[in-house]
């Protein structure tokens, strides 16, 4: 079987003593890759456009193969996405080298405990065979009870939560990057508060912040906020409500429901003006704001306009996107989770009772 190379030298994220910095924005292009580079807080380099891997594990291997020979060198996936043994194999069969890869997956919240830790980290090593990832995320900030059950639930079928807190399971985080498996460690779907808790108790400011932002939700103010800490953001769901996930879930929001961004007229009009196509235009927006993005697909034309959607927009057309900011956040499964997420963030209203689907 072929090895994914020796792991390099570890990057320990630290707290920043200046965390303000242009160096975030550092742009390197190479022609075999040609989308730009953000630097994060541990000094490592992630790579503005990636991959998603959430959904069709029967087609991921496959898809993660032909992404990287296509040029993508971000993926992004999760242990409860069920795919890391397909992403293992497609990133073999690709047959690009492991250190030119960003690799980032995620912790699930019945693995939060400080004793399930690593644990669970070596199993997403083994699936995904690899010595290393160069990212660790929570996946969300509540604690659901230990144990095998990803979901797990009482008679009436309410979550049962856990008794640590996210605080207890980032303090074991920090200790798997000095043990070389992990790179850089953050967080995923927290709130502003939560993060300040992150860094006011613990050694690490989170490297990433993976959350919802498009143009439908583009929270401003806290992505400001973020950048000033010197947390790179990670945008999932760019395209906003186009997966039909957060139509079907069962605490799908009545908002997501509306126009889906990829048919929002003014897009449509930009999309005519750059000779691109309007999901090319929603990430060079992201991009452009010095976010990573990561759009999913199987599709090969679809991954190739992925690879060519880093271009600049004109200030003016940047605007009119900003003008679409609606607060819409389809992503919150708050009162299935038994948890407040987002609590001192936008777009919280209009969330509805029902198990994940």
């Amino acid at each position: 079987m072929k090895s994914w190379g020796a792991v390099r030298a570890v990057c320990r994220p630290t707290r920043l003593s200046n965390p303000v910095t242009t160096s975030r924005f550092r742009s390197t292009r190479s022609i075999a890759t040609a989308p730009r580079r953000f630097t994060l807080n541990t000094g490592a380099s992630i790579p503005a456009i990636g991959f998603g891997t959430f959904q069709d594990p029967e087609a991921q291997e496959d898809a993660v193969s032909r992404a990287l020979r296509a040029g993508l060198r971000l993926i992004d996936t999760a242990q409860v996405y069920h795919v890391e043994k397909q992403v293992g194999r497609g990133f073999r069969a690709s047959g690009v080298p492991r250190e030119d890869v960003f690799l980032g997956t995620k912790l699930w919240c019945n693995n939060y405990h400080p004793d399930d830790v690593e644990a669970a980290l070596d199993r997403s090593l083994r699936d995904l065979d690899t010595p290393y990832v160069d990212l660790l995320m929570m996946h969300y900030p509540v604690t659901f009870r230990r144990g095998t059950d990803e979901f797990p639930r009482d008679a009436r079928g309410k979550m049962l939560l856990g008794e640590t807190t996210y605080l207890d399971t980032w303090r074991a985080m920090e200790t798997l990057v000095a043990k070389g498996k992990v790179r850089a460690i953050g967080v995923s779907n927290f709130c502003k508060s939560e993060l300040e808790t992150l860094m006011r108790e613990s050694s690490t400011v989170p490297a990433v912040h993976q959350m919802e932002v498009h143009p439908y939700l583009q929270q401003r103010s806290f992505n400001d906020w973020l950048l000033a800490q010197g947390i790179h953001v990670v945008q999932f769901s760019p395209l906003g409500n186009m997966n039909d996930f957060y139509r079907a879930t069962g605490w799908s929001k009545e908002v997501s429901h509306m126009t889906r961004v990829i048919d929002q007229p003014a897009l449509r009009a930009l999309a005519a003006k750059y000779g691109k196509s309007v999901v090319q235009v929603v990430l060079a927006w992201g991009v452009g704001a010095g976010r990573s993005v990561i759009p999913k697909s199987t599709v090969d034309w679809q991954i190739r306009e992925n690879v060519e959607a880093d271009f600049a927009l004109e200030p003016a057309d940047v605007e009119i996107i900003e003008a679409l900011d609606m607060q819409a956040r389809f992503n919150d499964p708050s009162l299935d989770y038994q948890y407040r997420l987002y609590s001192d963030l936008e777009g919280t209203e209009g969330a509805r009772d029902g198990k994940t689907h």
